[in-house]
């Protein structure tokens, strides 16, 4: 059995060996063919390996930048997610921001935190490319195959092209806000929101009535102040602030010159021409006061409150220039070219008080002025406003100061020869009494001391009243040398009466009065009486004792009667005709001084008649008409009548301020011309 099992294995074995040797034989054949191919090979592998080499070294250099790479993906990214975000807002800016400015404001901001967000990460993106293109090209320098060039410039070529989609994608920002982008057409609706919002809510409110308090318009709600500051808020930050301001100065002006229409303001345009011919410019300047008055305390005031509050957050610079705008837009500088045309009227006396006016005006506003047009933008509203002070205050002084030597030059001049006042006399109280009333004084005497103090000059606290009591002893001094000019005394006598009557009476219970003092007031009433009796005495008296009875008895015939008779008419008449052209105007002493002539004159004319009546009816009335008592009354009392007021002047050319205004064109005076 033991015997059985080698047999077997050696069987096994041998048939294993020769396998083994077969497959010998066949591995050393296969050997033998392969030899050669080993020995090629050998011979490519140099070559190999020098190809092969590129693109080890690509791999290095795809390591090298693979993190600018990286970091280049993150901000690309972030581009695409922004841009469909862009998109999506679009939508909410194509509707009307009327509808809700709020949320439009608030899609207009996203947009632009968009838009700067993509630029933003556009540039990072575009910050690590740009690594990546100028490492490739440093490294790319240094190869000398031509397909690993190949294959390195169109990798280049992808980088720079992906650079460049990044830097359009960038500027899609810059073009958004330019004419046509969508920021652009967002802002121009925002703008044209503004100006409606500003339409709509500035309507002016109709005026009352012309004499009642003006009613101004109204400020802005709440509301609509925090939507005008929301836009100008987001548009100031876009560099579109100046379209706004214009906007609101168009809308803005436009409505305080509504408002101002319904006044009437066509006097403000009128020239200096047309004001020297106009019959009421008292009237007229009266308006301009109140008119300006409402202009700057009503609707400037709220102009300038809204400007302040619509632009609070621009700066002071912008509501300031903003409202000064508007101010001239709206006519402020017309009211001053109004004053200038006064100020540059003809120069007469009365003129002083329209300027005092025009003075009084403007110091009232001052404070308000000040306020409002403070500012260094506000150059051109302050200088015209001063300009015009300027000349009125050297108008009025220059009036003022001439007032006394234009009195003075009239004292050779010839006296009315009627005996009645002098116009120069009446206009003077009258003008020196204005002054010294509440309405001017306290103006005049802040004229005077600005005018001095801008002279260099030392102001006295009673310059005015000193000046005015010269100006009344001027007139005194005229007087007396007037009454000289006269070769009829009876008529110096009318004449004194007349005029010593006249500061009587004008002056008691007056400034001015207060000013010369009751012993003045008297002396004038005494001086009245005095003059008034010479004249009875030395006229009326030697008439009455014509007819005096002491030699009636020596005669038994009426010869003597006749003669006493005659000589009386002939006296009575040429004194009757001389003097009935003289004037008593003050009524109370006209009809006093008729009476004391009458008193004279009638009781003994009437005792005269009736001892003699006979004789003188039977041989006196052939000579003369025998008056009768009532025939008698009648004529003495109405004698001094005034005549209808003519203008009468001692020159026949008309004065100007240089020889004494004559024309009174004041509303406290009468249209009249002086007389010396």
């Amino acid at each position: 059995m033991a015997d059985t099992d080698s047999f077997q294995n050696l069987v096994a074995a041998r048939t294993l060996l020769r396998t083994s040797l077969e497959k010998s034989i066949t591995v050393a054949s296969a050997l033998e063919k392969t030899g050669p191919r080993l020995e090629e090979i050998k011979q490519r592998l140099p070559s190999l390996e020098a190809a092969v080499h590129p693109l080890r070294a690509r791999k290095w250099c795809i390591s090298a930048v693979g993190g600018h790479i990286s970091r280049a993906v993150g901000p690309a990214t972030a581009v695409l997610k922004v841009f469909d975000a862009i998109h999506g807002l679009e939508k909410s800016l194509q509707l009307d921001p009327s509808s809700d400015l709020h949320g439009y404001l608030l899609a207009v901001k996203r947009l632009e935190e968009a838009f700067r967000f993509l630029a933003e990460s556009c540039g990072l993106a575009i910050k690590w490319l740009e690594d990546v293109v100028e490492f490739l090209k440093d490294k790319d320098k240094d190869k000398d195959n031509d397909a690993v060039v190949g294959d390195d410039d169109r990798y280049l070529s992808n980088v720079i092209k992906c650079t460049k989609i990044l830097e359009e994608l960038q500027a899609n920002e810059e073009r958004a806000r330019l004419d046509g982008g969508i920021l652009s057409v967002a802002y121009d609706k925002l703008e044209a929101e503004f100006g409606r919002i500003l339409r709509e809510h500035s309507l002016p409110l109709p005026i009352v009535s012309s004499q009642s308090s003006i009613i101004a318009t109204s400020s802005f709600s709440v509301s609509v102040i925090q939507k005008l500051q929301a836009v100008v808020e987001r548009l100031s930050a876009k560099n579109r602030l100046e379209s706004c301001v214009s906007t609101y100065i168009d809308v803005r002006s436009s409505n305080v010159r509504e408002c101002l229409e319904p006044l009437g303001l066509a006097y403000l345009e009128m020239s200096v021409f047309e004001f020297d011919n106009l019959q009421e410019t008292d009237s007229c300047i009266d308006k301009w006061s109140k008119d300006l008055t409402y202009y700057m305390t009503n609707l400037l005031e709220i102009e300038y409150e809204l400007c302040d509050q619509v632009f609070k957050n621009n700066g002071s610079n912008v509501s300031v220039d903003c409202f000064v705008r508007i101010a001239k837009e709206s006519g402020f500088l017309d009211f001053i070219r109004f004053g200038n045309t006064v100020a540059e009227s003809m120069k007469d006396a009365v003129k002083l008080f329209k300027l005092l006016k025009i003075f009084h005006t403007l110091n009232e506003l001052r404070l308000d002025f000040n306020r409002l047009f403070g500012g260094k933008s506000c150059n051109g509203i302050q200088t015209p406003t001063r300009n015009l002070v300027k000349k009125v205050v050297h108008g009025a002084c220059e009036i003022f100061w001439e007032l006394l030597p234009q009195v003075e030059v009239h004292r050779g001049t010839s006296p009315p020869p009627n005996g009645s006042v002098p116009r120069l006399v009446s206009f003077v109280h009258m003008y020196c009494n204005q002054l010294l009333e509440d309405d001017f004084r306290p103006t005049m005497i802040q004229v005077l001391e600005i005018h001095q103090n801008w002279q260099h000059q030392r102001f006295r606290e009673g310059i005015l009243r000193e000046e005015v009591c010269n100006i009344m002893e001027a007139i005194r001094l005229n007087i007396d040398a007037w009454s000289k000019a006269y070769e009829d005394t009876s008529l110096s006598y009318i004449f004194l009466m007349n005029n010593h009557s006249h500061l009587y009476k004008s002056l008691k219970g007056t400034s001015l009065g207060d000013l010369v003092g009751e012993s003045q007031l008297r002396e004038h009433e005494k001086n009245k009486d005095y003059y008034a009796s010479i004249y009875l005495r030395e006229n009326w008296g030697f008439i009455s004792s014509l007819l005096g009875h002491e030699d009636e008895t020596l005669f038994s015939s009426g010869r003597y009667v006749m003669k006493k008779m005659k000589a009386f008419h002939e006296v009575l008449d040429g004194t009757y005709k001389k003097q009935l052209n003289w004037v008593v105007a003050d009524e109370s002493l006209r009809k006093r001084i008729c009476k004391l002539v009458v008193d004279k004159i009638v009781p003994v004319y009437k005792s005269y008649i009736q001892k003699y009546g006979d004789l003188i009816e039977q041989d006196g009335s052939k000579y003369w008409n025998i008056y009768s008592e009532e025939g008698l009354v009648n004529m003495l009392s109405s004698m001094f009548q005034p005549k209808v007021r003519k203008c009468y002047s001692t020159n026949s050319t008309r004065h100007s301020i240089d020889k004494m205004s004559e024309m009174v064109t004041n509303s406290h005076f009468p249209s009249t011309t002086f007389v010396a």
